[in-house]
């Protein structure tokens, strides 16, 4: 039984020391914190702890935890921090109101500097020290090299950028005296007096005046040697549409009167006999000649082009008046001669039935086609004075019909 005992006591004491020792000999530093580790015999250590656990003695080490995340300095009229925005003299002594941000931090691997100079300690308003000091420095050197500045530098983006860079060295240069880094000078918003934003705002106005009219000049000179050339297209282009008009009319002047002279004979026909008596030579020169005009090899030149198109049309047209009257004396001979035999036909045919009707044949013929047209009553009366029915008396019923 003592033994079980014992074995229960000494479990007891292990898992005792082994869910003690880890509380009291390690320390967890957060990813958001630098661990510097503080020795009460050899003071601080000269290296930041990381993230994670770190081994201490109990009463000999103490963990000491800085903040590693961005801090804000936020002077703006919001209420996102405590402080408000900034009022600045400028070198044209008026007022200027403006928003501005600076972000910072503990540099990185100088947290024990922090701890040796006492800056890790509370100070008002539950900062520590080293940030009050950051934010009094702060303020000293944006009110310093922001004060470098016009009242239309304020609204010049380049030069307001380039005081913001300037004050963003000077600020580090003296937060590095207590370990702290700067990442940035952010000027949000400016604004002046009403009275001298709305002066100011006529002196932005007057400058981008200034500056359109600069932007206006180039495109007024773009302007008008655009005009110019279009002016000398316009003369180049008149002065082709002449030029082709002229050639134009030339080259109809030759397709309509050909290149012949034929002077004052006019007749249809005379173009083309003069062009039939032309010597080879003569005939030679006015196909060169002809060529040069309408711009067409000699040998695809024909007496058409020679003639022209109204001397053609002249041929054409007298060939036409001359054939049509021919063909119409002939088409009225024709129909006359024709006539006169249609007649002559016709009077034999009719003398002829007219001899036919007059035979025997002709008036049985005659008797047939008018006996088609007889109709008795429906009642007939076959009584007669001398005993004999009419109808029955076929030999005088004939005779009346056809004649004796």
């Amino acid at each position: 039984m003592s033994s079980l005992a014992r074995i229960a006591r000494l479990y007891s004491i292990v898992v005792l020391a082994l869910w003690i020792g880890p509380k009291a000999c390690l320390a967890t530093i957060g990813p958001d914190e630098i661990g510097v580790r503080h020795s009460n015999l050899s003071g601080v250590d000269e290296d930041d702890l990381g993230p994670g656990w770190t081994l201490r003695v109990p009463g000999v080490h103490k963990i000491i935890r800085l903040p590693r995340r961005y801090e804000f300095l936020d002077y703006t009229k919001d209420n996102v921090g405590p402080q408000s925005s900034l009022q600045i003299r400028t070198q044209d002594n008026n007022i200027v109101l403006i928003d501005v941000s600076v972000p910072y931090h503990i540099t990185p691997g100088e947290g024990f500097d922090v701890v040796k100079k006492g800056n890790h300690r509370e100070d008002r308003n539950d900062l520590l020290r080293v940030q009050r000091i950051a934010e009094d420095t702060t303020v000293s050197v944006l009110r310093e090299k922001l004060a470098l500045l016009t009242s239309a530098d304020w609204y010049n983006t380049a030069r307001r950028r380039e005081v913001a860079e300037e004050t963003l060295v000077a600020l580090n240069e003296s937060l590095g005296q207590i370990n702290i880094t700067a990442k940035a000078v952010l000027i949000r918003s400016v604004s002046f007096r009403s009275e001298y934003e709305q002066q100011l705002q006529q002196i932005q106005l007057n400058e981008q005046v200034k500056l359109l009219d600069l932007a206006r000049a180039p495109v007024a000179k773009r302007q008008q040697s655009l005009d110019d050339f279009q002016q000398g297209t316009k003369a180049q282009s008149a002065s082709l549409a002449q030029n082709w008009a002229a050639r134009i009319a030339r080259l109809e002047g030759a397709y309509e009167v050909g290149f012949l002279e034929i002077g004052d004979d006019t007749e249809p026909g005379a173009a083309r006999a003069l062009l039939a008596a032309m010597e080879p030579a003569d005939l030679t020169k006015l196909r060169l000649r002809a060529s040069e005009a309408l711009d067409i090899e000699t040998e695809n030149l024909s007496d058409a082009y020679m003639l022209g198109i109204k001397n053609i049309q002249a041929e054409t047209l007298e060939y036409d008046q001359r054939i049509r009257l021919g063909a119409d004396g002939v088409s009225a001979r024709l129909k006359a001669e024709g006539k006169t035999e249609l007649a002559q036909v016709q009077g034999a045919f009719e003398s002829r039935y007219n001899e036919l009707l007059n035979g025997v044949a002709g008036r049985a013929w005659v008797a047939y086609e008018s006996a088609d047209n007889i109709t008795f009553d429906r009642t007939l009366n076959f009584s007669s004075s001398d005993g004999i029915p009419s109808v029955l008396r076929l030999r005088q019923f004939t005779e009346q019909f056809m004649g004796e």
